[in-house]
């Protein structure tokens, strides 16, 4: 799909009969489309190569631009407009500079398939390609890391495009989509015709399973005695939760999930084991380890649930779902592939199980083994007299926000204790970097989700090495008023580098300290008065006693608010599966 799209970027969709506009220019005509594309927020930093579209901007009583304090950040903005909600995110930057400043971004949505269109202004056409002032080839350059890319030659293309974009992000496999304008197209004019449909004739998203298979999933759970169901995000992105659960209380398999997946099953619920990998339970790794029967669904194999790959999931058969052909057998060979949008399978299967009465034993033994290994190897944490370990500061969170409030978190040791220890019953409620790992991602995330969610309590739980790669985004809140959260789990180090330093390497440490090295008993850099000079509130706090009065005013402040907490560095995630091993050698202590 990807190839055959970019080999089609000027006539690549046929338009629907359409309304023609009044005479605009192309900055114009952008904003407009953008409005009948049911657009409310774009996160834009202005530029030379931009100026037109945000003078466009100003003009639209339809939209609202938020600006980032950093293009990247407004890409992570989108990117949690989009992930809270399903809809598709909006970013723009002028060229050269503020467009690579999104190349990170999108790399990121498209690990992630999260739906984003990118808009970027450029040089002007006649420019392209001479080494102008801020050129970059911004349409090659991000080839690899989205989902399709245009460059507007002409301004008459842009409501076929903007149509296209919005489509092609939103459909199939999400992804970001990016499009190019040259500064001249900005102010060609133009009566622009707005299609009202578009149809591609190589592209076609929808798939769905054939009863032939899907019958022959539910023979296998018949013969079944250990089933599993590992779930991702395919699940989110195509709203299949409740018919997850369905199914799940329909043929009472056990049901774990990826990171990205977090959510998509209630983590409360009997049947959840939480989710799987490196630093997943010890009882959903070792289910899918003695697995006979493996129902992989809206999942892609990544190297940080596997292990070694050869040795994940040996015993059983695997039966893959998935929208994106690409998926089957690329990292893991399936037994059964099923193309198909997972939505529309579970929907089938449940109303076959229903109907015909399929896949209705259970599993009292396989259940019972879950049990014990749930009984003897829970999630736990060393609980100090008056330190604050990590882990007690997110499940005091969830506890007083009652596991309703949307996380987001950036990358590290923080990122994997808010998976462990906050119990996520919702979809779109635990927005975290999963496939690219990108620090810096929680707190213009958490910006982006509470634009998204304004009546809903968003809290970003973050490092301060993660943080701090996004600071700046505090001007963003406080001037834009988006009343985001924030609690940094603050260790002084870049602590999932020196857990593998601790584990790998003899604790020799290769620069992951971040505080002052002429004062190692002080505490650097000093949060509360960074945010104090962005006008935002920060209380530092250090001792145990004091922690759940400092997180119930954070919970009750109307405006942003923000926690340092000081947590002690040698701190580990546990379990852990060493990189390229297998459950075998999972580590509890």
């Amino acid at each position: 799909m990807k190839a055959t799209l970019k080999a089609k970027t000027k006539k690549a969709g046929t338009p629907a009969p359409s309304k023609r506009g009044p005479v605009m220019n192309g900055a114009e005509v952008l904003v407009a489309s953008l409005e009948r594309e049911g657009v409310d927020t774009i996160f834009a930093y202005p530029g030379g190569a931009s100026q037109f579209l945000h003078q466009a901007l100003t003009k639209s009583k339809k939209i609202r631009t938020i600006l980032p304090r950093h293009e990247q950040g407004g890409g992570f903005m989108a990117a949690g407009y989009s992930r809270s909600t399903g809809k598709v995110g909006v970013c723009m930057a002028t060229s050269g500079p503020g467009a690579t400043n999104l190349v990170t971004a999108l790399a990121d949505a498209f690990m992630d398939s999260i739906p984003l269109v990118s808009i970027t202004g450029q040089v002007p056409s006649y420019n392209i390609g001479k080494g102008a002032f801020q050129e970059t080839d911004f349409f090659g350059m991000t080839l690899p890391v989205v989902k399709h890319s245009y460059l507007v030659m002409d301004a008459k293309d842009i409501p076929r495009i903007v149509k296209e974009a919005f489509y092609i992000a939103n459909s199939g496999r999400p992804g970001p989509v990016v499009i190019d304008i040259p500064k001249d197209v900005q102010i060609s004019k133009s009566q622009p015709i707005f299609p009202s449909k578009i149809e591609f004739r190589g592209y076609k998203p929808e798939k769905k399973a054939g009863d032939l298979e899907l019958n022959e999933l539910l023979g296998l759970i018949e013969k079944a005695e250990k089933p599993v169901l590992y779930v991702g995000g395919g699940i989110i992105s195509s709203g299949a939760s409740k018919e997850l659960l369905e199914f799940a209380e329909l043929t009472k398999i056990p049901v774990t999930t990826t990171l990205m997946g977090i959510g998509c099953f209630p983590e409360t619920h009997p049947l959840s084991l939480k989710w799987l990998g490196m630093h997943g339970t010890y009882y959903a790794n070792r289910a899918v380890n003695e697995a006979d029967l493996l129902l992989a669904f809206g999942v892609r194999f990544d190297d940080r649930v596997t292990g070694k790959v050869s040795e994940f999931a040996k015993h059983g058969t695997i039966v893959h779902i998935d929208i994106d052909y690409a998926e089957f057998d690329k990292n893991k060979h399936v037994h059964l592939p099923i193309l198909s949008d997972v939505k529309y399978a579970l929907t089938r299967l449940n109303a076959m199980i229903r109907k015909e009465g399929r896949a209705r034993k259970t599993f009292p033994a396989w259940m019972k083994d879950i049990a014990s290994w749930k009984a003897a190897h829970p999630l736990k944490f060393n609980d100090y007299e008056d330190k604050i370990a990590p882990q007690l500061v997110i499940q005091k969170l969830c506890e007083m926000t009652k596991g309703e409030a949307i996380i987001t978190t950036g990358v590290g040791q923080h990122q994997m204790w808010a998976g462990q220890f906050y119990d996520f019953s919702k979809p779109r409620t635990f927005l975290t970097s999963g496939g690219l790992g990108t620090m810096g991602f929680g707190y213009p995330t958490a910006l982006g989700a509470k634009v998204a969610c304004p009546h809903k309590q968003v809290i970003d739980i973050d490092g301060d090495g993660s943080f701090l790669m996004n600071v700046q985004e505090l001007a963003t809140s406080k001037v834009e008023k988006i009343h985001a959260k924030v609690i940094i789990l603050n260790n002084q180090h870049l602590g999932m580098v020196v857990q593998w330093e601790d584990r790998f390497f003899d604790s020799n440490r290769g620069h992951t300290y971040l505080g002052d090295p002429s004062d190692r008993a002080g505490i650097y850099p000093d949060y509360p008065t960074i945010f104090k000079g962005f006008g935002i509130t920060c209380e530092r706090v250090i001792h145990k006693k004091d922690l759940e009065g400092a997180l119930q005013r954070l919970i009750d402040a109307e405006g942003s608010y923000a926690l340092d907490v000081m947590v002690p560095y040698t701190e580990h995630v546990l379990p852990m599966i060493p990189a390229n091993h297998t459950f075998n050698d999972i580590i509890t202590d």
